[in-house]
């Protein structure tokens, strides 16, 4: 499932961000990938002993959390801090599928990664290339989205990121270890979710809309891992 999360970050949330990345120490990100990621990746990357990496990837982690999307769709076990990256002068990412293990420095957490998302800091008029090409059974799908919204899909996508040709590509990526590890089962109880959003805004309570509910809890509680 692939879900555009619009308005993730706030105004305020942007400039304070992206100030305090312009001022930042960055690192080479093939520095981070794996052996076979390295030949195709070429950006910059916030190192996470930067000193503000903690602290930014917290208030990102925070929007996200507050963001109802997000929670119906990934429904999160635990969030692997948010990480930075930028794209510049041809810089891009070739096919790749994110690995299945990653580790948190900050709080110490090893997490399967089962929902990748990447939230883009900066307007789609600021630089030229840099779509983020997800692909999946129904095909490839482009993505360049505004500044502060985010775009959520499977870690078991291939993916990439297109050159930049022009001006700097901005964004927060990050993991998310779900409580319902298998992807259509996440799938179908997003969907149920936004049905009984929509049933409860025309018919209020009813005993249709209860019974929806209980049932949608009924399946968390027989699917999700603790």
């Amino acid at each position: 499932m692939l879900l555009h999360l619009p308005e993730v970050l706030t105004r305020d949330d942007l400039a304070e961000i992206r100030s305090a990345l312009t001022q930042a120490r960055w690192a080479d990100g093939a520095a981070s990938a794996g052996p076979q990621a390295q030949k195709v990746k070429q950006n910059r990357q916030l190192p996470t002993d930067a000193p503000e990496a903690r602290l930014l990837g917290e208030r990102v982690e925070t929007a996200l959390r507050r963001h109802p999307l997000f929670q119906s769709a990934a429904l999160p076990r635990i969030i692997l801090t948010p990480r930075f990256n930028a794209y510049e002068g041809g810089g891009h990412y070739g096919n790749h599928v994110d690995s299945a293990i990653h580790s948190d420095p900050f709080k110490g957490l090893t997490v399967r990664t089962d929902v990748s998302t990447t939230v883009f800091l900066n307007d789609p008029e600021e630089y030229e290339g840099g779509e983020l090409i997800v692909e999946d059974t129904y095909g490839a799908h482009e993505v360049k989205l505004p500044a502060g919204d985010a775009i959520l899909y499977p870690s078991t996508s291939l993916h990439r990121v297109e050159p930049v040709t022009e001006g700097v590509r901005l964004a927060s990526f990050l993991w998310t270890q779900s409580l319902i590890r298998d992807t259509e089962r996440r799938r179908m109880l997003f969907e149920l979710d936004m049905t009984i959003l929509r049933l409860r805004t025309q018919l209020g309570d009813s005993e249709e809309v209860v019974g929806l509910t209980a049932h949608y809890h009924n399946l968390i509680r027989q699917w999700a891992e603790a």
